[in-house]
């Protein structure tokens, strides 16, 4: 009797491991399929990528609902006032509901940005920062998108599990493109050196607000007094709004702050992207630097490296890893640098930017050490990591 129990509660366990792995599987399926459309729609009007995959998923049961098959919604939306596109009737919070119908995904996620952009219920959503998944989720949840009182919590695991995070810093440049022409170069006799284009990101005209804090995007070509006088804000005060020591003219666009920046940021997290400063974060996210460097234990002239996780809110257990300096290091015993190749195996739910984070290197890098031809992975796949170690002689 004992022995057929445990065969049993054995029975259960490998059924329930295969249901887990077949969901994982659908969602992977899903997320590789519609991706593109999501970052997309985000460069078109604003939604985030993350939060658009994560609906999609939760909406469609990773594209197998029943609504989905008969009428390519993924998002649930119901007819309401106004839709005069075709229908289909289906049971939801009562019996024969009338939903939108659509002749392909596309058309359907198309529909979704503009549901969002154009209604004032979640006007409020788009003044959050992009990359804000959980001030989205919440958002949509208190704006009554969703009736489950877990919809936000749904959304966030989601993002959260499988890094859809990485697509909307896919569309807002934050990371390269892989399928458009790399940009990394291996120097000679040297550690790989990553070249990062430039990418412009949109930023309103004019004034807004980052973290509660008024501010603007200057152009190149701008002198700090201009901005002051532009702005009507005495000129030393704005150099320490934004922790500059002298003024000058702006070799490149940056954020300008004209208020002090906030002690705390209004995200947990930050993590960092290639090409990423101490600097560059404090104002992306509207945090001051003194207190950034604080809170992640790094002296003056600390840099982090790329993957890493600064914490924007309250101190983190222990310092983050430093970018690699591939110069030798001056001290009583002689230092040089020398090259690791790791083997990676890729796991169950990994992608390219949680792999980047892993070992701290860019995500570019792995794609050229790797010559792969995008972000797609396989389960089991071998991945080369190339790694600088200092050693002594």
């Amino acid at each position: 009797m004992q022995l057929k129990s445990i065969f049993i509660i054995l029975l259960i366990i490998i059924r329930v491991a295969g249901a887990a792995q077949s969901r994982d599987e659908l969602i992977q399926q899903y997320i590789t399929s519609y991706k593109n459309l999501a970052i997309e729609e985000m460069k078109r009007t604003g939604v985030p990528a993350a939060i658009k995959l994560a609906q999609g998923i939760h909406e469609t049961e990773a594209g197998n609902s029943v609504l989905v098959k008969k009428s390519n919604n993924h998002f649930g939306i119901k007819c309401k006032t106004g839709w005069d596109g075709p229908k289909v009737y289906h049971d939801d919070d009562e019996r024969g509901e009338c939903f939108r119908s659509y002749t392909a995904a596309e058309a359907s996620y198309r529909d979704h940005s503009n549901f969002l952009k154009n209604s004032q219920r979640y006007a409020f959503l788009f003044a959050l920062d992009p990359t804000d998944y959980k001030g989205w989720a919440y958002g949509l949840k208190k704006a009554g998108y969703a009736t489950n009182i877990k919809y936000s919590q749904i959304l966030i695991k989601l993002i959260e599990e499988y890094h859809l995070d990485t697509y909307s810093l896919i569309a807002l440049g934050k990371i390269p493109d892989i399928e458009a022409d790399l940009l990394v170069k291996l120097a000679p006799e040297t550690k790989p050196e990553i070249a990062i284009a430039e990418v412009a990101i949109d930023y309103p005209s004019g004034r807004f607000t980052i973290n509660k804090t008024s501010v603007v995007y200057a152009a190149a070509g701008n002198s700090w007094l201009q901005l002051a006088q532009q702005y009507e804000v005495p000129l030393a005060r704005l150099l320490d709004f934004n922790d500059v020591y002298s003024d000058g003219v702006l070799v490149k666009g940056q954020l300008v702050f004209l208020q002090r920046k906030r002690k705390t940021g209004d995200k947990e997290f930050h993590t960092v992207m290639p090409g990423e400063t101490v600097y560059s974060i404090a104002q992306l996210e509207g945090i001051r630097i003194d207190a950034l460097r604080e809170y992640n234990k790094l002296a003056a002239s600390d840099e982090p490296a790329v993957g890493e996780k600064l914490y924007l809110q309250d101190a983190a257990p222990q310092a983050p890893v430093l970018a690699v300096n591939t110069k030798v290091i001056n001290s009583p015993a002689a230092h040089t640098l020398v090259k690791e190749t790791i083997k990676h195996i890729v796991k169950p739910k990994e992608t390219l930017y949680s792999i980047s984070k892993k070992y701290a290197v860019p995500v570019t890098a792995i794609v050229e050490w790797n010559k792969l031809q995008g972000y797609e992975l396989k389960m089991g796949q071998e991945l080369l990591i190339l790694k600088n170690q200092e050693t002594a002689l």
